[in-house]
């Protein structure tokens, strides 16, 4: 099969590798054949930061994929099951993986499969918001407009946020938040962003801002400067470092915030209904949709993701070419 994997930094070959075999696998294991999959900043790691031991384990990294099961040791899934499944270990960049079937879902009817394999991300972005209490009426900032946080943009409309403010700096970014039900949009390469949230506030700032920046330090800062007293922050961004030791836990502790982070979903819950928002059309993931590329192409879809060049917002890997006529 033919399988990438990451041989130096910012650099992805395509090798060949057995199919796995799944005979010598526990119960509940799945094989599958994806034939789509998506690009996602968790992801990223793997490809831009520097590793000590190269090349990286085959099929690092992607997560977000749709296929088919290939052969199975579940009584819950057999051969030919169409299904969303998170590979084990993020190893989904291959032409088959291992998954189980606590990591599938079978995937619901719907035409437009690239917007379906979109229920992996949305399911995380259900599982957090599921952990916010009522947002009627809120303020909410959205911090960052990559793929998750222009998903987040949408959820907060859906739940009744009164005024849902996304933060980018990038303009084709916050152009694609418009399309997400943003109701302000602040390009904080060129506006001030503390002055233009408190304007659109009235001075309450917001009661609940959701980090979805990630792989830095400073954006988790940033939150404690735009969120009210006893308001709540959303920590959803990647990180890079497991201590933050710049975070201002004073201003934190002393302003009554909540903190709250934000990790994988319930699959068996979350999946589902993400799949059912976007089949009924009350999540319209369309506007994030941006690259379709052949997976030997893996090299260019990290490159354009990562460095976001072409104005990419979600880079799809096609691992079959009869599967790409939906998007």
């Amino acid at each position: 099969m033919k399988v990438g994997q990451i041989v130096a930094q910012h650099q992805i070959e395509i090798v060949e590798a057995p199919i796995p075999d799944i005979s010598t696998q526990p119960d509940g294991t799945l094989l599958v054949k994806p034939y789509r999959g998506a690009v996602c900043g968790s992801d990223i790691p793997c490809f831009t930061l520097e590793h000590p031991n190269y090349p990286l384990e085959i099929g690092k990294s992607l997560h977000e994929c749709i296929g088919f099961v290939i052969a199975s040791k579940s009584a819950t899934f057999k051969e030919g099951d169409e299904v969303l499944s998170v590979p084990f270990g993020q190893a989904g960049l291959a032409e088959y993986f291992f998954s189980n079937d606590q990591m599938t879902v079978p995937l619901i009817p719907f035409d437009r499969k690239s917007e379906m394999l979109m229920c992996q991300p949305l399911g995380t972005v259900i599982w957090a918001c599921r952990k916010l209490g009522s947002l009627l009426h809120q303020n909410v900032v959205v911090l960052g407009q990559g793929p998750m946080g222009l998903m987040f943009t949408h959820m907060m409309s859906n739940l009744g946020a009164k005024s849902v403010i996304a933060v980018d700096l990038l303009k084709y970014r916050l152009e694609a938040s418009q399309r997400m039900r943003a109701t302000h949009i602040i390009n904080a390469s060129t506006e001030s962003l503390v002055e233009r949230v408190t304007e659109i506030t009235e001075g309450k700032m917001a009661d609940l801002v959701v980090e979805v920046v990630g792989h830095q330090t400073d954006t988790i800062n940033q939150c404690l400067d735009l969120v009210r007293r006893d308001g709540t922050i959303l920590a959803f961004g990647v990180p890079d470092e497991n201590v933050y030791g710049s975070f201002r836990y004073g201003d934190f502790f002393r302003r009554n915030v909540r903190l709250i982070g934000s990790v994988i979903p319930d699959v068996q819950n979350d999946y589902p209904l993400a799949m059912d928002m976007i089949a009924q059309g009350r999540m319209n993931v369309s506007p994030i949709l941006t690259h379709h590329l052949p997976f030997e192409e893996a090299q260019r879809g990290f490159e354009l993701f990562t460095f976001r060049r072409d104005k990419a917002i979600k880079v799809i890997l096609d691992f079959d070419s009869e599967s790409a006529s939906d998007l």
